[in-house]
């Protein structure tokens, strides 16, 4: 187990597998999407023990407090000495309503006809 005294935001993201890769990571912190302190952070910063880190995961913001360094990928049940998910339950259910709206079509309908998809958008709010 690799521990760390001094760890880069992007490594740890990767690490505690918050994102894949570690290049989604630092594409995420070069984006803005990654906060510490309100402020978004470079992929270079050095991140502390008890740091709260935002995610920025459109529609949920996650927010992370970092319990440990770690600069090595470990399985996902050791993942929980590194890392608190303190994301807040409204944040939580912004997601829960996204994934609750889908219109369900029967298979081997085919394409929706044109007034089908003017109430499919109407209803999703594509449209006016």
């Amino acid at each position: 187990m690799l521990i760390e005294k001094d760890l880069r935001i992007d490594k740890w993201l990767w690490a505690v597998r918050i994102f894949k890769t570690r290049s989604q990571a630092t594409a995420a912190c070069r984006k803005g999407r990654v906060i510490i302190g309100h402020l978004p952070v470079k992929p270079s910063r050095i991140i502390k023990i008890n740091d709260v880190v935002v995610v920025k995961r459109p529609p949920v913001n996650y927010s992370y407090r970092v319990k440990g360094l770690l600069g090595k990928r470990l399985s996902a049940r050791r993942i929980l000495e590194y890392v608190e998910n303190i994301t807040p339950a409204e944040e939580l259910q912004k997601l829960a309503q996204r994934d609750t709206f889908f219109i369900k079509r029967d298979r081997g309908s085919g394409r929706p006809t044109k007034k089908e998809r003017r109430i499919i958008d109407h209803l999703t709010g594509r449209t006016s």
